[in-house]
């Protein structure tokens, strides 16, 4: 049984026994005419070196600031989580950026991502956001997730964001 609920500072930690680990054929790459598809075989085998230690902080300090960070769990487990940070932003001040959204390797396909998205959106419309900002990985299987939860492809991404992930593909939907 899966319990949908928002994760406690204490529990941010937890996020690291997600398994990230997964297989990818092809990614996405914006370009002028939109996305293209292309071979891109590799393996995610897990979180990089370092990385848990050093994104923990910055999630601490996001959740202290008022960012939302709603998780699934089984059996106790954290088996999905989803970040929406706290910062407004775009032209007319009322867009929200999801930043984090992972799902355990075991727990895919099960529309465990699927409701963690649509709370984050909730979460989002009740904070006064008319928009969800995501700078997605461009794996073909997230792209495709986030396409057809009724994000679409910026032809503009936020300069800022696109500054920190260039390579990734940038979506927005309405909340």
């Amino acid at each position: 049984m899966l319990e949908f609920r928002e994760l406690r500072r204490e529990e941010i930690p937890s996020i690291w026994a997600i398994d990230r680990g997964e297989r990818i054929e092809n990614i996405f790459v914006a370009g002028p005419g939109g996305l293209v598809l292309a071979a891109a075989p590799f393996d995610v085998p897990g979180w990089p070196a370092g990385k848990p230690a050093e994104l923990t902080p910055v999630f601490e300090a996001s959740f202290d600031a008022g960012s939302w960070f709603g998780g699934a769990f089984a059996g106790g487990r954290i088996a999905g989580i989803a970040v929406l940070e706290h910062g407004f932003f775009g032209a007319d001040g009322r867009t929200l950026q999801l930043s984090f959204l992972h799902v355990s390797a075991a727990t895919r396909g099960t529309g465990v991502g699927r409701q963690l998205f649509e709370l984050a959106r909730r979460e989002a419309g009740r904070r006064g956001a008319r928009r969800m900002y995501i700078s997605a990985t461009p794996t073909e299987r997230t792209v495709r997730f986030y396409l057809a939860r009724g994000c679409q492809v910026l032809a503009e991404p936020d300069p800022r964001l696109f500054e920190l992930e260039p390579e990734d593909i940038h979506l927005v939907c309405e909340v």
